[in-house]
């Protein structure tokens, strides 16, 4: 169970949070529409390679990862979207492309928008295509310890 994981890692650490439950969504944007959140407030995961290691973007569910300014924000070489097929075997416990921003429980770094970061509270999905977490940013990044950088055009 995917929320379960999740919830567990939350409950020790003693984060508050909410779960909130909405239709089957499988784009961020529905996922924000059937939860009655802005896109802005939820955020989406893109796996990425930098330099050919796997990592997470995490971003306003309204933006796009704008490559060109990831790779200049991280100074990698090359930078690319990956492949579903690339990262599916990584998170088992999670329904595909509804995984949760938490790199640290997948061994893999992450990178989130600096608009983001602003927020005072961030939703994203729980490893389910009908399930979101709710918490505030300062106890994801307190958890996470994500790199803050400049992800999309909106970041400029």
């Amino acid at each position: 169970m995917p929320l379960q994981k999740l919830t567990d890692f939350l409950d020790e650490n003693e984060v508050h949070y909410a779960v909130i439950k909405h239709s089957r969504a499988y784009t961020a944007q529905t996922v924000a529409y059937s939860a009655h959140i802005r896109a802005r407030d939820l955020a989406k995961v893109v796996i990425i390679y930098l330099d050919d290691k796997i990592a997470m973007a995490v971003l306003p569910a309204s933006d796009s990862v704008d490559l060109d300014l990831l790779k200049e924000s991280t100074g990698s070489q090359s930078v690319r979207l990956a492949k579903e097929l690339e990262f599916r075997n990584q998170f088992p416990d999670c329904e595909p492309g509804a995984m949760p921003p938490f790199g640290n429980l997948y061994d893999m770094g992450v990178f989130v928008s600096s608009h983001l970061a602003e927020d005072e509270l961030i939703a994203f999905n729980a490893g389910t295509h009908t399930e979101l977490i709710q918490l505030s940013y300062s106890d994801f990044a307190e958890l996470v310890s994500p790199v803050v950088i400049r992800l999309s055009e909106r970041d400029r």
